[in-house]
C-alpha cells in the first residue's frame, strides 16, 4: 500500500471517530433539552426511546474509546473499525429522523455485534503485535527509539516516560476488560433470551398451524353435512313423488271396481219395468 494512501486513510478514520462523538453529543444534548427533569414522566415521555437508544450509544462509544484510543494517541495504530462508524452515523441519524423508533436493542443490535466482533478481533489479534512494537516491550525497546514516539510526555527521560506511560494506561486496561466481560456476559444472556424468544415463535407457529388445519377440517365437516342435508331433502321430495303416485293409482282402481257394479243396477232397474209389461200381458 502506498505510504501516503495510507496516512491519508488513517486520518480520515480518526476523524471520523471523533466526528461521530461530536455528532452523539450535540444529538444528546438536543434530546435532553426536550425531556423533561423528572425521571418518572421521562419514561413516559415521547422521547424516552431516543434518550434510551443515545445511552447505549454513548456506552458504546466509551468502550471503542478505551479500546483503540490509546493506541491511536501513541501513533502506533488508527481507527481500525470504519464500518462501526458508518453504524454509529445510521443510528443516530435513524433517531433525529424518527418520531417513533423502534426499541433500542432492535435498533443497537447490528451496532452491538460489529463492535463487540472489532474489539475481540482487536484484543486477540492486533494488541499482541502493537505491545511488541511499543517501547518498554525489551531492553533495547526501552532505551532506543522511544523519543520520538513520546517525546511529548514530560518526563526526565525516555524510560520514566514510558513507565509513566505504563502506570496510567494499566487501570484503564483493567477496565475495559471488565467491560468486555460484562458484554460477553450481556451477550450470552441476549443470547439466550433470543433462543428462548424463537423457541416460543415456534411453538405459536406451530399452534396457528393446527388452528388452522381445524379451520379447515370445520369447513370440510360444514361441506359434507350440507351435501348430506341436500340429499336428504331429495330423497324426501322423491318418497312423497312417490307416495303421491301410490295414493292416485289406489283411487283410480277403486272407481273403475264400482262402475260395473252400478251398471248392472242400472241395467237390472229397465229390465224390471219390461218384465211387468209381459206377465200383464200373459195375464
Amino acid at each position: 500500500v502506498c505510504k501516503r494512501m495510507d496516512l491519508v486513510c488513517q486520518r480520515m478514520l480518526n476523524q471520523g471517530f471523533l466526528k461521530v462523538e461530536r455528532y452523539h453529543n450535540l444529538c444528546q444534548k438536543q434530546v435532553k433539552a426536550q425531556l423533561p427533569r423528572r425521571e418518572s414522566e421521562r419514561r413516559n415521555h415521547s422521547l424516552a426511546r431516543h434518550a434510551d437508544i443515545l445511552a447505549a450509544v454513548e456506552t458504546r462509544l466509551s468502550l471503542l474509546n478505551m479500546t483503540f484510543m490509546k493506541y491511536v494517541d501513541s501513533n502506533l495504530c488508527c481507527f481500525i473499525p470504519g464500518k462501526v462508524i458508518d453504524e454509529i452515523y445510521r443510528v443516530l441519524r435513524y433517531v433525529n429522523s424518527t418520531r417513533a423508533p423502534q426499541r433500542a436493542h432492535e435498533v443497537l443490535q447490528e451496532l452491538r455485534d460489529i463492535s463487540s466482533m472489532a474489539m475481540e478481533y482487536f484484543d486477540e489479534k492486533i494488541v499482541p503485535i502493537l505491545k511488541r512494537k511499543m517501547p518498554g516491550s525489551d531492553v533495547s525497546g526501552r532505551l532506543i527509539g522511544t523519543a520520538p514516539v513520546f517525546s511529548e510526555v514530560p518526563g526526565p527521560s525516555a524510560a520514566l516516560t514510558t513507565m509513566q506511560l505504563f502506570s496510567k494506561q494499566n487501570p484503564s486496561r483493567q477496565e475495559v476488560t471488565k467491560l468486555q466481560q460484562q458484554v460477553k456476559a450481556n451477550g450470552t444472556g441476549l443470547t439466550a433470551l433470543k433462543r428462548e424468544i424463537s423457541e416460543l415463535r415456534i411453538k405459536v407457529q406451530e399452534q396457528q398451524k393446527q388452528l388452522q388445519d381445524q379451520d379447515q377440517k370445520l369447513l370440510e365437516q360444514t361441506q359434507i353435512i350440507g351435501e348430506q342435508n341436500a340429499r336428504l331433502a331429495e330423497l324426501e321430495r322423491k318418497l312423497r313423488e312417490v307416495m303421491e303416485s301410490t295414493v292416485g293409482n289406489s283411487s283410480g282402481s277403486g272407481s273403475n271396481e264400482q262402475s260395473p257394479r252400478k251398471r248392472r243396477k242400472a241395467v237390472e232397474s229397465t229390465d224390471c219395468p219390461r218384465k211387468s209389461k209381459r206377465l200383464r200381458n200373459r195375464k
